[in-house]
């Protein structure tokens, strides 16, 4: 059947790049923890056999507590009880979840690209390297951390770095350094000024009140334009990433042919097709 897959797709000119499973392993709730968990491992004993060494993941959110029956993402510093929720959740949960998958991962020849979103725990490039840095204590920063899974990096998807007010770019060039690049998604992310200016960026609203919203994800080029996009591109090349840029079409104003015809257009325009032999500068 594997093959069968392989064949058929390579008949129609495509490529396996990776498998995405998206979902919250380490789940307070014991039906959903296995059921994600079962999902995660398929993919990571699936992945060489489809011709692809990348499967894609959240890195989850456990509970507070063990205690706990849903997720609880952890947005202050303060009241000081969040502090302990930080801590039984790396130290207790996460870590020690990841660092036996990444072993499992190994073993297969496999990598793990973390997308960065928020509600789960690993939202940011400081808490992506977070989770790499598997032997690191809490109280490190993203920079200079021991104990490096290798295998675990980033799905980089810059429309989740948007409207927390992170630079992407400035997030490819981190990432880049650690080596810990694996995949990139090609989405982007409008922001609305004066909902913004209003309500902030902590939005919960329907993503289909567009109107409403202090933010939504928009096609490629339908957010930023050449700006941001030719920047990102270009640091992305600059750090060693010569992988795809993967189009997630979640844009409520235009169809899913739409927005995925207007997005290759959009990004074939930037894209850097073969890296220069060498640069004289004069």
């Amino acid at each position: 059947m594997q093959q069968k897959i392989r064949d058929d797709v390579r008949s129609r000119g495509l490529e396996i790049i990776g498998l995405a499973v998206h979902g919250n392993p380490v789940s307070p709730d014991p039906a959903m923890r296995a059921a994600h968990g079962r999902d995660h491992d398929t993919a990571v004993r699936l992945a060489p056999k489809l011709g692809t060494d990348v499967v894609i993941n959240f890195s989850g959110c456990p509970g507070g507590s063990p205690a706990d029956r849903t997720p609880n993402w952890v947005t202050s510093a303060w009241p000081n009880d969040f502090q302990d929720i930080l801590r039984y959740q790396w130290e207790d949960v996460l870590l020690p979840f990841w660092r036996g998958k990444a072993r499992e991962a190994a073993n297969e020849g496999v990598k793990i690209a973390f997308e960065a979103h928020p509600g789960f725990t690993a939202y940011n490039p400081e808490t992506l390297l977070r989770l790499r840095a598997v032997g690191a204590p809490l109280s490190k920063s993203c920079t200079g951390q021991a104990a490096v899974s290798s295998n675990l990096g980033a799905n980089l998807d810059p429309s989740h770095f948007f409207w927390q007010g992170i630079d992407p770019v400035e997030s490819a060039r981190i990432l880049g350094d650690a080596g810990a690049i694996f995949h990139v998604h090609g989405k982007d992310t409008g922001i609305d000024p004066h909902n913004t200016r209003c309500n902030g960026v902590l939005d919960t609203g329907s993503y289909g009140e567009i109107g409403k919203r202090s933010w939504v994800f928009r096609a490629c080029g339908f957010g930023h334009g050449d700006e941001f996009w030719k920047p990102f591109i270009s640091m992305l090349r600059i750090k060693g990433y010569d992988g795809v840029i993967s189009i997630e079409h979640e844009d409520g104003t235009m169809s899913m042919q739409e927005g995925f015809e207007k997005a290759v257009t959009y990004l074939r325009g930037v894209l850097i097709r073969e890296p220069a032999a060498a640069a004289w500068w004069y």
